[in-house]
């Protein structure tokens, strides 16, 4: 019986015990947040739509007028050539078909650099096109990088 009064007894301080205080983190601030589409300033947008329609207008027209520095950063400036453009427009041509038009689809900002991505349905004449063009913007407004991808419907 004593041997039971003192495991009861122990069993009792040690759920009796008192927590220490436990402090809920803060929630991190998400890295990437998706926007709504009426949240982002029309200027911006139209920019954007704007300067990935150029890029992809280069494969109907063969003529592309290059970026200057107060619409890219330097790097998609340097990268983004006539001659570079020439030889993915050729591929984009026979396989897509005609580049007609983009569909904005939907915009995310990213926090931890401070870019905006926009992501565009690429339209062409092709049906089995289904091409993703993404437009950053630095937080000055200049295009740091223009992506071509296979269109999934998450963003990742």
């Amino acid at each position: 019986m004593k041997k039971l009064i003192i495991v009861m007894t122990i069993l009792l301080l040690i759920g009796c015990k008192s927590k220490k205080g436990t402090t809920v983190p803060e929630p991190e601030k998400a890295k990437i947040v998706k926007l709504a589409l009426s949240e982002i300033d029309n200027s911006q947008k139209n920019k954007a739509y704007e300067l990935g329609k150029r890029v992809l207008m280069t494969c109907n027209t063969s003529k592309f007028k290059p970026f200057n520095e107060s619409e890219a950063t330097q790097s998609v400036i340097k990268n983004t050539t006539e001659e570079r453009l020439t030889k993915t427009c050729t591929r984009f041509r026979q396989y897509y078909g005609t580049f007609i038009d983009l569909q904005l689809i939907e915009v995310y900002k990213n926090n931890t650099d401070g870019t905006t991505v926009f992501r565009y349905k690429a339209l062409y004449t092709k049906k089995v096109a289904n091409k993703e063009l993404r437009v950053l913007l630095n937080e000055e407004n200049k295009v740091s990088s223009i992506k071509s991808l296979d269109w999934v419907d998450s963003f990742n």
